[in-house]
């Protein structure tokens, strides 16, 4: 039987990295941390975007009350030239709560979700 001291059990477990919930590792860019690489990298191209003058702008992780205690966090939204706004969820797994929550935004805000895969 293996006995560890206390230093070397914290040793190991600092060593150990959690998998997130989906498989997807978490990215900061910029000072802002991303659920993903994928939402990381759709965040540099609507940079670009804007040094481009392409959009007007962009918001990260706005948040829309959908009923009291129900809220749904979007990935980001993006102000387009001809000024209409576009709501973009980076999705590599679509579960049954945001499937959910999907329908009840779309159906309030009357707003369609742009889902970038």
């Amino acid at each position: 039987m293996e006995h560890w001291s206390i230093e070397e059990y914290k040793n190991y477990k600092d060593g150990v990295k959690k998998k997130s919930k989906y498989r997807a590792n978490k990215v900061s860019v910029d000072g802002h941390t991303f659920d993903s690489q994928k939402e990381a990298d759709y965040y540099c191209e609507l940079k670009l975007k804007l040094q481009a003058k392409e959009i007007n702008g962009f918001c990260l992780q706005p948040i829309f009350m959908l009923a009291p205690g129900l809220k749904y966090k979007a990935d980001f939204i993006v102000f387009h030239k001809d000024n209409s706004t576009e709501v973009i969820d980076v999705k590599g797994f679509k579960t049954k709560e945001y499937i959910a929550k999907k329908k009840v935004f779309e159906d309030k805000f009357n707003l369609k979700i742009t889902e970038i895969e």
